[in-house]
C-alpha cells in the first residue's frame, strides 16, 4: 500500500484551499530538545540506517497522514455544519417573514371585523331606541282606543238619559277611568 502518493495528494488539497499559510502554533515550554545524552544506553533512538528507524518513520508518516486526513475530514464536516446552520436560519428567517405577513393581515381583517362591530353596535342602538319610540306610540294609542271608547260609551249613555252608564258605571266612574288613561 503506497501512502505517499495520498500524503501528497492531501498536501495539494491543502495547498489548494489556502491551509498552507497557516503555521502551527508556537510551544514554548522552555525545555531543550532531549539528546542522545538523555537517553539511556539501551534506549537510544535507531539510527536513520536502520529498518527500525524506516519502521518508525513509515508509521509517523502514516499517523501524520491520519491527522491530517482527520483535519480535512473535519474542517469539511464543520463547513457543511456551517452550510446546514445558515440554511435553517434562511428557512427561519422566511417563516418569521411569512409569520409577520399574516400577523398583518390577521391585524387588518380584526381592525376591520371591530370597525364592523361599532358599526353593528351603532345600528342596534338605534333599532332599539326606534323600538322603545314605536312601543310609547303604541301605548299611547291603546290608550287613545280605550278613551275613544270610554267617551263613545259616555255619550251614548248620557244620550240614554239619566246620566247612568248602561253598564252599570256611574258617570263618575268614566271620568276617574279617563283621567287614569290621560296620565
Amino acid at each position: 500500500m503506497d501512502f505517499s502518493s495520498d500524503y501528497y495528494d492531501c498536501i495539494e488539497t491543502i495547498d489548494l484551499h489556502g491551509f498552507s499559510s497557516m503555521s502551527p502554533p508556537q510551544l514554548d515550554f522552555e525545555q531543550s530538545q532531549p539528546t542522545a545524552s538523555t537517553f539511556p544506553p539501551s534506549h537510544q533512538p535507531p539510527s536513520p540506517a536502520s529498518p527500525e528507524a524506516d519502521a518508525a518513520a513509515a508509521v509517523a508518516d502514516f499517523s501524520d497522514e491520519r491527522r491530517l486526513r482527520r483535519r480535512i475530514s473535519n474542517r469539511e464536516s464543520a463547513r457543511r455544519s456551517r452550510a446546514r446552520k445558515q440554511r435553517r436560519i434562511e428557512e427561519l428567517r422566511g417563516s418569521v417573514a411569512a409569520m409577520e405577513h399574516r400577523r398583518r393581515e390577521l391585524a387588518a381583517h380584526a381592525q376591520a371585523a371591530r370597525g364592523r362591530l361599532a358599526l353593528a353596535r351603532l345600528a342596534n342602538a338605534g333599532l332599539r331606541a326606534e323600538a322603545a319610540a314605536l312601543s310609547r306610540r303604541l301605548a299611547a294609542a291603546r290608550r287613545a282606543l280605550e278613551l275613544g271608547r270610554l267617551y263613545h260609551a259616555a255619550a251614548a249613555a248620557a244620550a240614554a238619559g239619566s246620566g247612568a252608564c248602561c253598564s252599570g258605571l256611574g258617570f263618575v266612574d268614566i271620568e276617574q277611568t279617563i283621567a287614569s288613561l290621560i296620565a
